[in-house]
């Protein structure tokens, strides 16, 4: 499968059962703090009890976002929040490596909670 088939597919599997999530960056400084939220179709889920492991607690959650809407502000990093059916969480964790085919970068998967 080359990296044009499974982006495309990919898409349409994350557009059928996704929902809207939002990646908020905070600009500047004062209260209330400026920001800039870019809104993506994700997947969210749950982990397993056997998940449960390193930094993963009870409550994290896994985000799977599609990058095409996010390319204007990769990198994501930690000090971004995830903006889920309304409530913002911390992204802990990003990994940019494992949904990557022949070189594409395809989606991100976020370790999010708070």
């Amino acid at each position: 499968m080359d990296a044009r088939t499974a982006l495309a597919q990919h898409i349409a599997f994350i557009n059928e059962i996704g929902e809207d999530v939002a990646i908020r960056r905070y600009t500047g400084s004062g209260t209330p703090r400026p920001y800039t939220d870019t809104t993506t179709k994700a997947r969210v889920m749950g982990y397993k009890p056997s998940q449960l492991v390193g930094s993963i607690v009870q409550g994290d959650r896994r985000v799977i976002a599609l990058v095409d809407a996010l390319s204007s502000i990769l990198p994501i990093t930690t000090n971004d929040k995830a903006v889920v059916g309304g409530k913002v969480l911390a992204i802990k964790a990003v990994d940019d490596n494992t949904r990557r085919i022949g070189g594409t970068l395809i989606s991100l998967e976020l370790q999010v909670g708070g």
